[in-house]
């Protein structure tokens, strides 16, 4: 196992330290996603991953450096560079790395603008993912089943618009999620329903693993008798021939445009 770099944290790690088991397995990178994250990341050479967890969506034609706080997602991260730290004080030198990238994991920050405020510093240029929670089209899993999620994502969640102004961003991109995406996080199978019920999917999605089961277990169970009945797939005819819908994921892009790459001869 490729050693790890251990400087004091906090924040998210206790967190993913009991939640983050099987995660590698659940949360696996799909290909959309990571064609999009690597265009922003504009051909970096050196790639810090901030909340790098199991290491998705990393580059496989960079040097990356993983930063996680909590030590059981770093055990599941492949790569050879892992640091436990935390994305309020990284422990690298001012403009360390081409690029720098956090993918859905702000909204665990114990200081979203100190954060974000290090990822600029470290990088020239930074490419975050994260969900907005004031837009307007709701999962039905939410709104139907667990509305506790919405009051828990909106405490966690900071509007896109202000996370853009933090991290100076210059772009701002939408993805609506595919019908048959592989990462499973809270909106993956919004096509899927019956995934919800299993417990392994839900451990992977920090919005329904903190949820206690005294709240999960009789949504669950109510999921579970729509599905049943045939009552989920009438109220939900519709979603059966979309595609991808849009849930409020934004991918943010700051900071300078990097040189192109050539090739050597």
């Amino acid at each position: 196992m490729p050693p790890v770099t251990s400087f004091p944290s906090a924040g998210a790690s206790a967190a993913y330290d009991r939640i983050g088991l099987g995660y590698r397995e659940v949360r696996r990178p799909d290909p959309r996603l990571a064609a999009m994250i690597h265009d922003a990341l504009g051909g970096a050479r050196t790639v810090v991953n901030v909340g790098a967890g199991a290491g998705s969506y990393e580059p496989p034609d960079a040097d990356v450096t993983a930063v996680d706080p909590s030590q059981v997602m770093l055990d599941q991260h492949p790569g050879p560079h892992k640091v436990q730290a935390g994305a309020e004080d990284l422990p690298f030198e001012n403009g360390s790395f081409d690029a720098a990238m956090a993918i859905l994991t702000v909204h665990h920050w114990s200081d979203l603008h100190q954060g974000l405020r290090e990822l600029r510093r470290v990088a020239r240029r930074q490419v975050v993912l994260t969900l907005d929670p004031g837009h307007t089209r709701e999962l039905w899993l939410v709104s139907e089943y667990l509305p506790e999620i919405r009051d828990l994502d909106h405490a966690r969640f900071t509007s896109v618009a202000e996370v853009a102004e933090s991290l100076q961003a210059h772009t701002v991109l939408s993805f609506p999620v595919p019908h048959d995406f592989t990462d499973g996080f809270l909106a993956a199978f919004w096509r899927r329903p019956e995934q919800y019920l299993d417990p392994v999917v839900r451990q992977a999605s920090s919005s329904l693993a903190v949820l206690p089961a005294e709240v999960i277990e009789p949504a669950m169970d109510r999921l579970r008798e729509d599905l049943s009945s045939g009552d989920w797939e009438q109220r939900h005819a519709e979603l059966l021939a979309e595609d991808a819908i849009d849930y409020g994921y934004r991918l943010l892009i700051a900071g300078e445009d990097l040189p192109i790459r050539r090739s050597q001869s």
